[in-house]
């Protein structure tokens, strides 16, 4: 039994005629005879009873055309849902993102989907790189969008489409530390609470090797939070110094120390190799190119 074969029995019993089904179907008549007989006994019973130049449906032929719509209806929308999946308008979308990336695309990526693709579904997962890789391979989430030198190297794991992002030490304006000639040192830093966001090695050990030992972030961080966001409003409310990527605090000031922090975040899309993506993902690819870039330079 095929699909074929029962789109032709929904067409003859509609029009009770073999040559007008044919017709309709761009097939010859004998075709549809022997689609319709093989049918037949492939069931066991009949499906049409021959009066005339008719061709009625009998008691079981009414039920079979009845399962038969729904079966060719369900083949149906199950094609259309290919279709969607396929040019990424339909389907599921599970994406983790990291707090600097997170604080950056997840807004944007949440509001074009609402507006131009309505029915993808989109889930977004906020946690620490070590629990978003451990979802990815356990197939909880598609791709993660994280900062790459968190990541440790693994041969199931790809990562691509970089973009690199300044980081910097930030206040409020009018803060104390702004009205320091020449920007302040790091140990004025100190007076005041540190806030960030988990570092990767690489920014500690940068931030070790600028300013000695009492700025390893263990040592030196005083609030750390996966989301960025509240560590940037805790930063315009209070005397807090804010250690993140630039972008993510354009109204904050620049604290321009010395030496220069000179570290950056590396913004990567990390997927599992050979593993099929969902076509969704090339929005946010995108979003990324879009959204992960540093503001023109402004400091105190």
């Amino acid at each position: 039994m095929t699909l074929v074969q029962l789109r032709h029995l929904i067409s003859l019993a509609q029009t009770g005629s073999f040559s007008q089904s044919a017709a309709a179907l761009f097939l010859t008549q004998p075709a549809l005879s022997r689609s319709i007989r093989a049918l037949e006994d492939e069931l066991g019973q009949p499906l049409f009873d021959r009066i005339g130049r008719r061709s009625e449906l009998t008691p079981f032929g009414r039920d079979a055309v009845e399962r038969a719509r729904e079966l060719v209806l369900a083949a149906d929308d199950l094609r259309d849902s290919a279709r969607g999946v396929g040019d990424g308008h339909e389907g599921v979308l599970r994406i983790g993102m990291g707090s600097g990336p997170g604080a950056m695309l997840m807004t944007p990526l949440l509001l074009k989907m609402a507006q131009e693709r309505p029915r993808l579904r989109v889930e977004v997962a906020r946690a620490g790189t070590e629990l978003l890789v451990q979802a990815l391979r356990e197939r909880a989430l598609d791709a993660l969008v994280v900062d790459a030198r968190s990541l440790r190297p693994a041969p199931d794991l790809h990562a691509q489409f970089m973009h690199d992002m300044r980081g910097a030490f930030m206040v409020r304006r009018g803060h104390p530390l702004t009205k320091r000639r020449g920007g302040p040192s790091f140990d004025e830093l100190l007076r005041f609470p540190i806030a960030s966001t988990p570092l990767s090695d690489e920014v500690a050990r940068i931030l070790v090797e600028r300013y000695g030992a009492r700025a390893h972030p263990a040592e030196c961080v005083t609030l750390r939070c996966e989301e960025l966001p509240s560590l940037v409003e805790v930063a315009r409310q209070s005397d807090t110094v804010l250690l993140a990527i630039r972008a993510a605090a354009p109204d904050l000031v620049e604290l321009k120390l010395q030496p220069a922090l000179a570290a950056s975040a590396r913004f990567g899309l990390v997927t599992l190799r050979r593993r099929t993506l969902p076509p969704g993902l090339a929005v946010v690819r995108s979003l990324m190119t879009e959204c992960l870039q540093d503001p023109p330079a402004r400091g105190a």
